[in-house]
């Protein structure tokens, strides 16, 4: 998988679960922005796919422009 087709995933899976995601937006309201993060980064399954697809950017050499 190249770095674009990874960029291109994380932003589909951020665009449709996360974007309005109701979980995020209680947990925001109800114990601060720290929590639900730390809730998405650690519970979540979508989080999860984010963080790995994340690491696979990082390994992902950037393209140079000349």
């Amino acid at each position: 998988m190249n770095r674009k087709e990874i960029l291109e995933k994380l932003t589909h899976l951020s665009d449709y679960y996360c974007e309005g995601c109701l979980i995020k937006k209680t947990l925001n309201k109800e114990k601060g922005k720290k929590h639900a993060q730390t809730f998405c980064i650690k519970q979540c399954t979508v989080g999860e796919k984010l963080q790995k697809y994340g690491e696979l950017l990082m390994t992902e050499p950037a393209r140079n422009k000349q």
